[in-house]
């Protein structure tokens, strides 16, 4: 039977090598549920062998029941009711079932709710596999944030009512938060949220572009502070669907047409407050960046997953003057820099996952040990790994959702004509791909997410802290130095950068060169890692310093140029489009 885990070694080899073992004590606290719970793991060993049967599952489902029924749900989308309800596609509201029923749709929900409790790095993975057979479902299943936002900042009567049956697939859910004139600027948002002299709180106003608006369980971001028109005026309030609840539109999209995309308008909603007043923005929706971020990634992780497949099937069985065209040279080097950027995605997606895991693992194991000698030293973990992850996880949306792009776009040039056409799913892989490079913040907002920590080095922590603990075989030592060399090379780079005249401008003009340089320093440490515990892998790891350290250097040497055109000169280069 066809299983999309299981015929994925590089999913487990990567779990493997980045090591779940702590993850797996923090998620579990101590393995204290094990006397609680029949099915809770009482080591690490065993979670992380519930972790990858959860995945098993995951990829039989997928194989199964949702690849087969992609292209009808490209095809037919979703409809638009005449009474502002939605009716999704029937292969979406098939997965939708069968994922709530098998529990993965409550990943990392503590079991008292419902939930498997297992760590986001788990619930990549699982985006990851979702992903290649579905871009379009995985903006469903992969709102599990809704649930988690509910149980980290909502009342225990909320948590109740709702985030067990977000867990059962009973309720989907959306979060609310863009306006027309309120997209990446969120701190614009305009709905606003009252309340009544009995205490009632009420949701008035329209939001577009909200990804399965349509859902049972709306998270909205709502101004119920009117003298202050920034971020410290916003709430969250959750919203059920209702008569005052209308969809109005369902964008016409691109790709990814099986994910509703919605313009909403709030007529007087009752709505819930979701933990205190002012804080939606600044505390709830920033909390949900890092989850954001490492889904995005993984979602561009599975589309390149396909995308490479289909393109490496084809490049052996299409024969050209006689021989398969995977013999010519530009063929093999095309799709050798597809695999070697789709793995160098996994790895920093899974990594940056396991960072988010190690934050608030140690977030929560700090606040039992308060007042106790070790309780400051997991304190200075915990801010270690929320340090890495401001700079990590936009570096994993960025990078992996660029790839996709990428590994999609030479898809598409292996079955040249046969690609471009709706016999085959390339072209689909191509169109659900664009989006990820805008959604969740586009790529040059996590570049500008990104680049404050690049700025301060932490790059060369996380290098050291990719490398920690293992027994690089003596084969492998150069490109450790190498990596580090690297490293250095972005420190000059930074200092030279940030000593340009034009000051922030120009480090503003350059932050690309610097962060793809900092990723392919961090991406060579996570191959050596890889590499340490599969040898195999030093072909990919010795491919990635040829190939890609070159343009990493060249990127280095034009931010210290000093060159600005795009700044002195742009009305020149790029002149306005106006008739003479």
């Amino acid at each position: 039977m066809e299983n999309f885990y299981k015929d994925n070694a590089e999913i487990e080899k990567t779990i493997d090598a980045i090591g779940l073992d702590e993850v797996a004590e923090l998620c579990e606290e101590g393995f204290r549920f094990a006397g609680e719970y029949d099915f809770a793991p009482v080591d690490s060993a065993d979670a992380i062998d519930n972790y990858k049967r959860a995945l098993s599952i995951c990829g039989e489902i997928c194989a199964r029941d949702i690849a087969p029924t992609a292209e009808e749900t490209d095809r037919v989308g979703n409809v638009l009711n005449a009474d502002g309800s939605v009716t999704y596609a029937p292969g979406i509201a098939r997965a939708v079932k069968l994922l709530g029923a098998s529990g993965l749709s409550g990943c990392t929900i503590p079991y008292c709710l419902g939930g498997l409790n297992m760590p986001c790095t788990v619930l990549t993975a699982a985006n990851e596999i979702v992903s290649r057979a579905d871009a379009a479902l995985m903006n469903i299943f992969g709102l599990q944030g809704i649930a988690e936002t509910i149980n980290r900042f909502a009342d225990e009567e909320i948590k109740k009512q709702y985030v067990p049956k977000l867990c059962d697939g009973t309720y989907t859910g959306a979060m609310v938060l863009t306006e027309p004139d309120a997209g990446s600027d969120l701190q614009s948002v305009k709905t606003s949220a009252w309340q009544d002299e009995n205490g009632n709180w009420f949701v008035n106003g329209v939001k577009r572009f909200i990804t399965n608006g349509c859902g049972d369980v709306l998270l909205v971001l709502a101004r119920t502070e009117p003298e202050f028109s920034d971020g410290r005026g916003l709430s969250c309030l959750l919203v059920e669907k209702g008569p005052k609840v209308k969809i109005r539109r369902l964008e016409h999209k691109l790709g990814i047409n099986g994910s509703p995309t919605c313009e909403m308008v709030f007529d007087n909603a009752p709505a819930k407050l979701v933990g205190q007043r002012k804080r939606g923005l600044i505390t709830y929706v920033m909390s949900l960046m890092n989850g954001a971020r490492v889904g995005i990634s993984a979602q561009g992780t599975g589309i390149g997953e396909a995308a490479y497949r289909a393109a490496r099937e084809y490049a052996a069985g299409r024969k050209q003057f006689g021989v398969a065209i995977e013999e010519f040279p530009a063929v093999r080097d095309l799709l050798c820099d597809m695999s070697a950027d789709l793995q160098a995605a996994r790895l920093l997606a899974y990594y940056s996952s396991k960072s988010v895991d190690l934050e608030d693992g140690l977030s929560k194991k700090f606040e039992s040990l308060k007042g106790t000698p070790e309780a400051q030293a997991v304190r200075a973990r915990m801010k270690k790994y929320a340090a890495f992850n401001k700079m990590l996880t936009p570096m994993a949306k960025y990078y992996a959702s660029e790839m996709s792009m990428r590994v999609s776009n030479g898809a598409l040039a292996v079955l040249g004509g046969s690609g471009y056409m709706k016999d085959y799913p390339v072209e689909r892989y191509l169109r659900d791909a664009r989006i990820t490079t805008i959604y969740e913040g586009t790529s040059q907002l996590q570049i500008v997410a990104a680049i404050a920590g690049v700025a301060a080095g932490l790059y060369n922590e996380v290098i050291d802290d990719v490398l920690d603990g293992v027994d690089v075989p003596p084969n492998l030592a150069g490109f450790v130095a190498a990596a580090r060399e690297l490293a250095s090379a972005v420190d000059a780079a930074n200092e030279a950068v940030k000593n340009n005249p034009l000051g922030k401008v120009y480090h503003d003009l350059h932050a690309r060169e610097l962060v793809d340089a900092a990723i392919c320093a961090v991406v060579a440490a996570l191959f050596v890692r890889y590499a340490s515990r599969f040898p195999e892998k030093e072909a990919v790891l010795e491919y990635w310093k040829e190939t890609k350290f070159p343009a990493a250097r060249a990127a280095l040497e034009r931010a210290k140029s000093g060159y600005s055109g795009a700044i002195g000169n742009f009305g020149r280069i790029a002149p306005a489009c106006v008739a003479e």
